[in-house]
């Protein structure tokens, strides 16, 4: 029961910073999931249905607050849901399930650690990048449960395509829509849950409500999302380690 609690207060801080960035906080509640030893084949169901009610707070803040933009985030969703959905349906063995996740947390901390800011001019999208990035990420968040938002909002800086709430705005509306394909997947092929998801779901919506009011108001500080990273880098390490 300690260890359960323990868990679900994680997962509540997880969802508490992540959203302050406008991300899910897939790859935090798998970090979570990972240390706390739950199997490999629940995980991403879990991750992505949390996913799901996280990044849906945050869109509707920042979208109300008007920092969303459909002509960004329109052809880069056309091509990740497709791969999302494909993505949730693959059921890798536990053993290459968990090098593949481990190795996704291993990357995904390295957005922590390299700070890519924009505030200045941005350039147009252009539609021959979109489409690949999109597909690309598309499928790695339905294979591995990580959002794909981790990975999209310091690639968008990197680019000059937004600017940083726009940028959180994409995020939580890519990993939305990617969240909910590759549950999609999950549930025709697998449709395996963790016995205590209801409560995954609740801590998670805690932390976002806080985090997402953070979001609009201001930007995680620095040394906080260096700790994100460090938690990840320990949780991917341990998944690699006990593969």
């Amino acid at each position: 029961m300690e260890y359960f609690v323990l868990l679900l207060l994680m997962i509540g801080v997880m969802a508490m910073l992540y959203s302050s960035v406008g991300h899910g906080g897939a790859s935090g509640y798998l970090a979570a999931m990972a240390l706390f030893g739950l199997a490999p084949e629940t995980m991403k169901p879990a991750a992505l249905t949390m996913n799901l009610f996280v990044a849906s707070l945050v869109l509707v803040r920042l979208y109300r607050a008007r920092y969303f933009s459909w002509r960004l985030f329109l052809p880069i969703a056309v091509a990740s849901i497709p791969m999302a959905f494909w993505g949730g349906t693959l059921v890798p063995d536990e053993s290459t399930l968990q090098y593949i996740v481990g190795a996704a947390l291993l990357l995904a901390s390295l957005t922590f650690f390299i700070r890519i800011l924009n505030e200045g001019e941005c350039v147009a999208a252009k539609f021959s990048v979109s489409l690949p990035v999109g597909g690309v990420l598309g499928f790695v968040s339905g294979l591995t449960g990580v959002g794909g938002g981790i990975y999209l909002s310091p690639l968008l800086l990197w680019l000059r395509w937004t600017r940083m709430r726009t940028n959180a705005a994409i995020a939580a509306a890519f990993i939305l829509v990617n969240s909910a394909a590759g549950l999609a997947g999950h549930v025709v092929t697998v449709n395996t849950w963790p016995n205590d998801i209801g409560w995954y779901v609740i801590a998670a919506l805690l932390g976002a409500v806080v985090g997402s009011e953070l979001a609009v108001r201001r930007l995680a500080p620095p040394v906080l999302r260096q700790v994100l990273g460090v938690v990840l880098v320990i949780a991917g390490a341990k998944m690699l380690l006990t593969a």
